[in-house]
């Protein structure tokens, strides 16, 4: 057994798992949330392989709630847990811990064994993700004291997208300005396009470095991905999350000079338009609900604001996607992941309906099937395959820091 910790840390909360990369199941996983409030919670669920293959099943879940004042009492909490519930972290302990970082920049092209002078980096580096990444380095800081003497790896939401050309990742503005501010595409999401990627060219039985791929991760945030022989070539996602396709709360792409109007009329400062495009945007702007589930069933009752936001979202999911085609020149693959990806099969049929000069076909029967795991739901005689890819970036950030941590 080879344990990997993974630790995935916000401003006031904590994800984790434990993850056996071995044979690439789950041990354990957990959420600590709320920290710095009055009230903190932590949960943690440990799990067992059942006689199927490689499928986990619930074992025990366990809550407390107490006061949590900040991520070193985070991580104390964490371990009593494992402690108290298991796996026993003196039997499993880990080799490695994985950290995401959203943020790398162009410093961070690949997963980087942690040093304080990368803790330097990624702090000067919240410059350009304000939310995220001083919430990571709280997680570095603290699990590092918690897991001494243990590598610790950062893996970067950015790092996958460090392939782009530069006529992809540059925006026409003033250069030596946008140098200045270090303003360009980054791109996110990329552990998961990685992963994707890597596993549909695994399922189709076709060399990853021989096929070009558009992945289109659709869940609460989103973002497509152009991918030429494993490489990330274009993404949607630009200087942050922000960019790109209608999200849950996010607007994704709007004309710049919407700021302006509304600074100008509206009174808004720069941290108000922030979390007007933000928070008060996208699905929830434009039908007052943030879930695509919701968005659905409100469209199929009638609802015209539900019917709407179904039909923005679509528009700018099919731009890209016929962006990406001609970039690419064509696709081999094209694929679905992440929670609206994985399970709305009328997102998929909308998204590709308009896509059959290309050759795209989907089965309606085989898109309307409930099946877990990656699988095809494109025509026998579609030109393009069409998969459903189960994402799982913990499982990603495992493989990478267990490879640094062992090179």
């Amino acid at each position: 057994m080879t344990p990997v910790l993974v630790i995935n840390s916000g401003s006031s909360s904590f994800k984790y798992q434990l993850v056996d990369v071995d044979t690439e199941r789950r041990l354990a996983s957990g959420l600590v949330e709320r920290i710095g409030e009055d009230a903190g919670s932590a949960t943690h669920t440990v799990f067992f392989a059942s006689d199927g293959p490689a499928v986990a099943a619930t074992k025990a879940t366990s809550t407390i709630e107490r006061a949590i004042p900040d991520h070193t009492a985070g991580f104390a909490v964490m371990l009593e847990a494992f402690a108290a519930h298991g796996p026993s972290l003196d039997d499993t302990r880990p080799v490695a811990v994985g950290h995401r970082v959203v943020q790398g920049g162009a410093r961070f092209f690949e997963p980087t064994l942690i040093t304080p002078l990368v803790e330097i980096n990624i702090d000067e580096l919240a410059a350009l993700a304000p939310l995220h990444n001083p919430g990571a380095l709280q997680g570095i800081r603290a699990a590092r004291a918690a897991f001494a003497g243990i590598p610790h790896v950062a893996v970067f939401d950015t790092a996958f997208h460090q392939s782009m050309p530069a006529a992809a990742y540059t925006y026409a503005i003033d250069r030596q300005t946008a140098e200045r501010h270090r303003i360009r595409k980054y791109g996110f999401h990329g552990t998961s396009h990685k992963f994707v990627s890597e596993a549909a060219a695994a399922f189709v039985g076709s060399p990853l470095g021989d096929l070009t791929q558009i992945v289109l991760h659709l869940g609460n945030g989103a973002s497509a991905a152009a991918i030429r022989g494993g490489a990330s070539v274009d993404t949607s996602m630009g200087l942050t999350p922000l960019e790109g396709l209608v999200m849950g709360t996010r607007s994704g792409d709007v004309d710049p000079s919407v700021l302006g109007v509304l600074a100008r009329r509206e009174g808004m400062s720069p941290a108000d338009l922030d979390a007007f495009l933000n928070k008060r945007s996208g699905l929830l702007g434009l039908a007052g609900v943030s879930d695509m589930r919701d968005v659905e069933r409100g469209r199929a009752e009638g609802d015209a604001a539900a019917a709407l936001a179904f039909d923005v979202y679509i528009h700018r999911l099919r731009a890209y996607i016929g962006a990406y085609l001609a970039e690419l020149g064509g696709a081999d693959v094209i694929s679905f992941t992440a929670g609206v990806g994985e399970n709305s099969a009328g997102v998929r049929a909308a998204a590709l309906e308009t896509f059959g000069f290309a050759g795209v076909r989907i089965d309606p029967e085989r898109n309307a099937s409930g099946d877990r795991g990656i699988r095809v739901i494109s025509a026998d005689d579609s030109s393009v395959t069409v998969l459903v890819v189960p994402t799982d970036e913990e499982l990603e950030i495992a493989r990478q820091a267990h490879a640094v941590a062992t090179a």
